[in-house]
Parts: structure tokens; C-alpha cells; sequence
């Protein structure tokens, strides 16, 4: 154990405290006692409502692994770790704290404390006015026209690359025929040469506008295939020639746009696809899954 010490006291012990304890006595816990941190770690919500005996269960441990985890933290037993959680949710600071509030606190946390509000605000405003200009139901269009599509092909350069190649490997745990492109070697355009109007393209490019976007997306129009535009404005060239549209807010304090919206739609967009798609796709992606545990790829302890 290192010298930390965390009051036991309700009133004076914090939830990201006890968090804070757990993660630095990581390496000190049981292989069976991390099991239990590493549920609380990841749902600290459960801790106020839960007895022992349900963080037990839902972390596949034993009680008293339970009981010698809070002992690890610097509590008595289980119902003095748990009484921060509790009070927590009583008076709500477990739900997402006040923005305001917390954003000032964090200015005035050091000379860069306003840079990391900045950042912070910046970051949920505009995932917040990005789920605002659309709706489920455009969501859904699209969804629809990807799950019924041959080829999917997802297109983004520069930072943009990074997210359509993410898009791409989560859809293909479940679904066959995504492509992220341009592939190494190749141009965006010579990647759509055989595509047609069983297919869908997946274009995302924010200001200044890649040339290479705008021409691949031409190149798909003259091709009949089904645009899906991710772009930072309704003028945007991305957004005009785009059968479905997505305007995501990407304005920060720094140079450089944000991919936090970009990424958030993504994601969202992939889940509907999911909610859209025949029963089968719970299957490929278990099967992915456990193929992927029995080839050793996932370490002990990640089930």
C-alpha cells in the first residue's frame, strides 16, 4: 500500500477519491479482489444501490473479495466504501455534475485550468448541437440504406481517416463488405471504380474541404450510388450532394477541428444500423468475439 489515506467518512471521502485509491492500489489487489475494482471502476453508479452480495455477483467474485477490496481502499468493510456512492446519488452529484459550476471550478484550477474548460465545454457543446440538427428518423434512413447496400465504403483523409477506418472495423465485427478508403496506394476515386447503385458511400471532410473528397463523391453520383455526408455546414459540398445528411459541429478553441462529434454520429449511426439489421448480426459478432478469445487476442480478466 502507499501512504494515501481516505477519510471513511461519508462527508468527507469523495467518489473519484475512492476511484483515484482503487486504480493506484491496482497492482497491490488479488487477481480476484481487481475483478471487483475493476467493476466498480467501470460502474461506479451500481456502488450506492448495490448490496455485497450484488457487486459480488455482477463482478463474479465472492463477497468477501468485495469486503477486502474496500479494506484496500482505506475503508472498514463494504458499507463504509459504499456510503460516499450513497450520499452521492442523494444529493444527484452522480449524475453529470453542474456544467457551470464545474467548468468554473476548472478555471480556476491553474494557469492552464482555462484552456481545459475551454476544451471541456467546447467538446460537449458540440456533440450536444451536432444529436440537435438531426433526428432518429434521418438516422434510421440511413441506417436502412447502409444494411440494404452490396459495399459500404467509408471515406475520410487526413484526420478523417482515422475515423472512417474506426467506423469500419467496429461494422466489420458484424457485417461483411465495409472498406475504408482510399486504401494505402490507391486514390478514393480508383476505389469506387466498380461501385454502382447497390452501394453506399460513407464522405466526411470538414472546412477547408478536401478536394479529393468532393471528387470521389462525384465520382459516386455519377455512379448511382447512395451518399452519406458527414460534413461541418448545410452549405457544405459534402452536405449538398449527400442523399443523407449529417451536420456536426466541430469548432473548438484551438487550430484544429474537433473529431468528438464525428466520432459520437458515427457511432450512433453504426448502432442503428445494428437496431436495423436481421438477428443474424448478434451471431457474427459473438462469433467474432470468441474466435478472437480462442486465438488468445483478449488478456485474462477483459470477458
Amino acid at each position: 500500500m502507499n501512504d494515501t489515506n481516505i477519510p471513511n467518512s461519508a462527508n468527507t471521502a469523495s467518489t473519484h477519491a475512492i476511484l483515484d485509491r482503487l486504480t493506484e492500489e491496482w497492482d497491490a489487489l488479488t487477481p480476484e479482489a481487481q475483478k471487483a475494482a475493476r467493476y466498480v471502476l467501470e460502474n461506479p453508479q451500481d456502488v450506492g444501490v448495490s448490496t455485497v452480495r450484488e457487486i459480488a455477483e455482477a463482478a463474479k467474485v465472492k463477497p468477501n473479495t468485495v469486503v477486502r477490496m474496500a479494506r484496500q481502499a482505506g475503508f472498514e468493510g463494504y458499507e463504509d466504501f459504499r456510503a460516499p456512492f450513497r450520499e452521492a446519488i442523494r444529493k444527484g452529484a452522480i449524475s453529470f455534475p453542474d456544467r457551470a459550476r464545474w467548468l468554473q471550478d476548472i478555471r480556476k484550477s491553474g494557469d492552464l485550468g482555462g484552456l481545459y474548460a475551454d476544451m471541456a465545454e467546447a467538446a460537449i457543446r458540440n456533440v450536444e448541437e451536432s444529436f440537435a440538427a438531426t433526428s432518429a428518423e434521418a438516422m434510421k434512413a440511413a441506417a436502412d440504406a447502409i444494411w440494404a447496400s452490396r459495399q459500404v465504403f467509408t471515406l475520410g483523409v487526413g484526420v478523417n481517416n482515422a475515423n472512417a477506418r474506426n467506423f469500419t472495423y467496429l461494422a466489420s465485427t458484424g457485417m461483411t463488405q465495409f472498406h475504408a478508403i482510399p486504401r494505402p496506394g490507391s486514390t478514393a476515386v480508383d476505389d469506387l471504380a466498380w461501385a454502382d447503385s447497390r452501394d453506399v458511400l460513407i464522405a466526411m471532410s470538414m472546412r477547408p474541404y478536401r478536394s479529393e473528397v468532393v471528387a470521389a463523391i462525384e465520382v459516386a453520383r455519377e455512379q448511382g450510388m447512395t451518399i452519406i455526408g458527414l460534413s461541418d455546414s448545410p452549405a457544405s459540398p459534402i452536405i449538398r450532394a449527400a442523399d443523407h445528411g449529417f451536420v456536426v459541429a466541430v469548432d473548438t478553441p484551438q487550430f484544429f477541428p474537433s473529431s468528438v462529434p464525428t466520432i459520437a454520429l458515427l457511432e450512433t449511426l453504426l448502432s442503428f444500423v445494428i437496431a436495423v439489421a436481421s438477428e443474424e448480426i448478434v451471431d457474427r459478432v459473438e462469433r467474432f468475439h470468441d474466435r478472437r478469445h480462442q486465438l488468445g487476442i483478449y488478456t485474462e480478466g477483459n470477458e
